[in-house]
């Protein structure tokens, strides 16, 4: 019986990471409620995989409109990081595309209520406790272009 490789688990999976701000000193983070696939109660900035076929601009566009409602105005590629994780006792393996993308803060909205309990704004000052595992190793690699918004 033939099925769908899995990404990031059968294959290696590629994503898009946002760091989406205000251009103020703000960025936006997503609760991920119950119905996502892990780190359930955590905040993350956001993120998607690459479908095949599809640019990786063209995804970044898609998932920050489909999470946050929002329309891009800039965005700077920061860099990539090659993510392994474990999901479910799965071993997982992930090539991250990470950006930075100044958004449209009047617009953002939660586009998936049914992953994420809420949207929020924040700083490197308000910074909630309970932050998705992936995010530390982000705000390390590229606090220093984050900050200079």
């Amino acid at each position: 019986m033939e099925r769908d490789l899995l990404k990031g688990i059968d294959c290696i999976g590629v994503s898009v990471h946002f760091f989406c701000h205000d251009g103020t000193g703000r960025f936006v983070m997503a609760k991920r409620s119950n119905h996502t696939r892990d780190e359930h109660g955590c905040w993350d900035i956001g993120g998607g995989g690459i479908e095949f076929g599809q640019t990786v601009e063209d995804t970044l566009h898609n998932e920050i409109k489909e999470e946050y409602c929002t329309d891009i105005i800039a965005s700077e590629f920061l860099g990539y990081r090659t993510i392994f994780r474990e999901q479910n006792g799965r071993k997982t393996h992930w090539v991250g595309l990470d950006f930075k993308v100044l958004v449209k803060p009047e617009m953002v909205n939660n586009g998936e209520p049914h992953k994420f309990e809420e949207v929020a704004w924040f700083t490197f000052d308000t910074l909630p406790a309970n932050i998705h595992s992936q995010n530390p190793h982000f705000f390390e690699l590229y606090k220093h272009k984050l900050i200079n918004q």
